[in-house]
């Protein structure tokens, strides 16, 4: 039996009430919403304030979203209507499960699509962040639903609240949810690798749901001097050319402070946050190791593992098409990187399976059958 192809990193549309339809009653005057301006350009807004444009994203056409924000500069009208616009594949469960077949496809993973882009904008307000991201986790429950064991939705938490995470993530696991989407970053000023974080990796673990790095809103990891003169609030520059940072950093301290140690069920996804540094980050991650424990005469703290065993036993990382997976493979052995289109984002592929076996022809056996679906299986839990 072929093994299961799974595109490991797809976007379903939000609708535009789903956040007021899904969130507690008490909280819908905090829910956020997908509202029209007076030319007809969509919005993702909370509190009547618009956060970003809710774009309609085609694969590889980039240059389509440059005209419609510079026709919104120009006060032009839109040329269409958001909901004309919208195909029912982008959104709808059952229309996304026939584009799989089309796609030649057995499952895909299924990120927030509006849901990368409000993060920081509502960390101000933690009962407005949590209340949003159990609206989209009710509805991305009953996504998986109506996927028919094809869609493996994927939550959006914080870890800002531990009580509520840990109810919440109690809840994912009965809706069969493996996957939640949780920053990179430091939480109220602690490292991830922070002891007081320990019962909350537990609880990931006791819920069997895996918590995985993807490009999104969140706290960037470099100072912010650095992106001065980027009117961008979310996709800046500087910020997509170091994609990597992020995790790269949130690994290496949970490495070398012993979490992954302590926590050897703990599964970890890094999903659109590129995968050319991990050969690197590997080497010079148990270089620095070694090096520091020479010249202190004892390491930091003593491990049973190298920093880097843990991260090849309990992280698996989405390798975008370009990257050449096959020599990422070869360099880091085939348990670690994961197939993924990023369909339909504009930096996406248009034919998942067909444009990303080109970039690997001579892939064979166990280790293509891990890159296209083993390794996210893993991943799952499955």
């Amino acid at each position: 039996m072929a093994p299961r192809i799974i595109d490991g990193d797809q976007h379903l549309h939000e609708p535009r009430d789903m956040w007021r339809e899904y969130i507690d009653p008490s909280l819908r005057d905090r829910a956020l919403a997908i509202e029209d301006d007076e030319l007809g350009y969509a919005w993702l807004t909370w509190h009547g304030a618009r956060l970003y444009p809710a774009e309609i994203q085609k694969p590889g056409k980039a240059s389509l979203i440059g005209k419609e924000r510079l026709r919104m500069e120009a006060n032009e009208p839109a040329e269409a209507g958001y909901d004309e616009l919208l195909p029912p594949e982008y959104t709808d469960p059952k229309a996304r499960v026939a584009a799989l077949d089309e796609f030649g496809l057995d499952a895909a993973v299924l990120f927030p699509n509006f849901g990368l882009l409000w993060e920081e904008a509502l960390s101000g307000n933690l009962a407005a962040l949590t209340g949003n991201m159990r609206a989209f986790n009710r509805w991305m429950a009953d996504v998986v639903t109506e996927g028919g064991g094809r869609l493996y939705g994927v939550a959006h938490v914080t870890l800002r609240d531990p009580d509520w995470l840990k109810d919440e993530l109690k809840t994912l696991r009965d809706a069969g949810i493996k996957l939640a989407m949780t920053a990179p970053a430091p939480v109220d000023g602690k490292a991830l690798s922070h002891r007081d974080l320990d019962p909350i990796w537990q609880a990931f673990v006791d819920a069997d749901v895996a918590p995985v790095f993807h490009v999104g809103a969140f706290r960037q990891p470099l100072d912010p001097s650095w992106y001065e003169g980027d009117p961008e609030p979310v996709d800046k520059l500087l910020g997509s050319a170091f994609l990597w940072v992020a995790p790269a950093v949130a690994l290496a301290s949970m490495a070398i402070h012993g979490t992954l140690e302590r926590f050897p069920d703990l599964r970890i996804g890094v999903v659109e946050l590129t995968a050319h540094w991990v050969p690197q980050f590997l080497l010079m991650l148990d270089g620095s190791w070694g090096f520091y424990a020479a010249r202190h005469g004892r390491p930091m703290k003593d491990l049973a593992l190298r920093p880097s065993e843990y991260i090849r036993r309990q992280v698996r990382v989405g390798a975008l098409a370009y990257e050449q997976p096959a020599g990422l493979i070869e360099l880091c052995g085939e348990d670690t990187f994961m197939f993924g289109s990023d369909w339909p984002h504009a930096e996406g592929i248009a034919d998942p399976v067909g444009t990303y076996e080109k970039m690997v022809p001579d892939l064979k056996g166990d280790a293509r059958g891990k890159l296209f679906g083993g390794n996210a299986e893993w991943l799952l839990g499955l």
